[in-house]
């Protein structure tokens, strides 16, 4: 079957918060510990802000999703509804990077371009906003991804809001208009 892209809408929440699920418990494996892995559901998942917005894609096999992320013009750089510190503040594309978020692929679906189907998208829609940069909070799972796909370091940080630290990587991109 082929791999879309379309936005998502509040009818695929419960199939994105399986999938986030699978993705935070099994692709972290190799870079977290058990205790890393369960504070990261609460630094991570789903803001619907990125719904409402309509900034936020799901990609598709069939009927299934396979992977999904978006991006936002908003000031939160990353975290779910239930994270505290969100900031639905407005930025600024001429002086501001837009923001993207929430990326996820299904375990048994990594490994086929789904993530750098949604960085294309974001990157596209961000940059038809006149946005001239994207910045993320990456993974260590996720940065190999980021780093292949432009994006470079700007800073490496714990995020201990969860309990324990959890190493996070903020990354950044100039965006071709």
């Amino acid at each position: 079957m082929t791999l879309t892209v379309r936005l998502a809408t509040h009818d695929d929440l419960p199939a994105l918060h399986q999938l986030m699920a699978a993705a935070i418990a099994e692709l972290q494996k190799d870079f977290l510990d058990d205790a890393q892995i369960a504070a990261s559901t609460a630094i991570m998942g789903l803001d619907t802000q990125l719904i409402e917005d309509g900034t936020y894609f799901a990609v598709v096999e069939g009927d299934a999703i396979r992977g999904c992320g978006g991006w936002s013009r908003r000031a939160t750089l990353y975290g779910g509804d239930h994270t505290a510190g969100r900031d639905a503040a407005l930025l600024d594309p001429e002086r501001d990077p837009a923001r993207v978020r929430a990326m996820y692929t299904d375990p048994a679906h990594v490994r086929r371009g789904i993530g750098r189907m949604i960085l294309a998208a974001c990157e596209e829609a961000a940059a038809a906003e006149g946005f001239r940069t994207c910045e993320l909070m990456g993974t260590m799972s996720g940065q190999p991804l980021y780093t292949a796909a432009g994006f470079t370091v700007v800073e490496r940080l714990h995020d201990d809001r969860g309990g324990v630290p959890v190493p996070l990587v903020r990354m950044r991109k100039t965006l071709t208009s």
